[in-house]
C-alpha cells in the first residue's frame, strides 16, 4: 500500500490531544528518535511510520494510554529507525502519522547517516 500526503492535520480534535508537542527529536536523527505528545483524555494511541514514496515502513500500536502529559524523554514515543522487518532504514525524509482517538497529525522528519 502507497499513501500520498503533505504534513498536515486530519480530523482534529483539541479535546483529544494538545497539538504543537509532536514535533520529533532529535530532527535531523541518527540512529533514533523520540516523538513527544499530551493527552486530554484517555485514549488508544498508535503511530506509522512511512518513507517519502508513502509507504509504511513501520507501526506502533502504543494502546491504550491515560490523560496526561508524554513529552519526556522517558515516556514519549521511541522510534530506533528500523523498519518493519529490523532493519535500519535509509538516510531520508520520512513521513509520521500519530493517532490518539479521532485525532491525527502528520508530521515529517529526516534522519541523517
Amino acid at each position: 500500500m502507497y499513501l500520498r500526503f503533505k504534513s498536515s492535520l486530519i480530523g482534529f480534535n483539541p479535546s483529544l490531544l494538545f497539538p504543537g508537542n509532536l514535533q520529533n527529536y532529535y530532527n535531523p536523527f541518527n540512529p533514533e528518535t523520540w516523538i513527544p505528545y499530551q493527552l486530554a483524555v484517555d485514549t488508544e494511541v498508535s503511530l506509522m511510520i512511512y518513507n517519502s514514496r508513502g509507504k509504511q515502513i513501520s507501526a506502533q500500536e502504543l494502546g491504550f494510554k491515560k490523560t496526561g502529559d508524554y513529552r519526556s524523554r522517558e515516556k514519549a514515543i521511541y522510534w530506533d529507525g528500523r523498519n518493519q522487518l529490523g532493519e535500519p532504514v535509509t538516510s531520508g525524509v520520512y513521513f509520521y502519522r500519530l493517532e490518539a482517538g479521532d485525532y491525527r497529525q502528520i508530521r515529517q522528519m529526516v534522519i541523517l547517516k
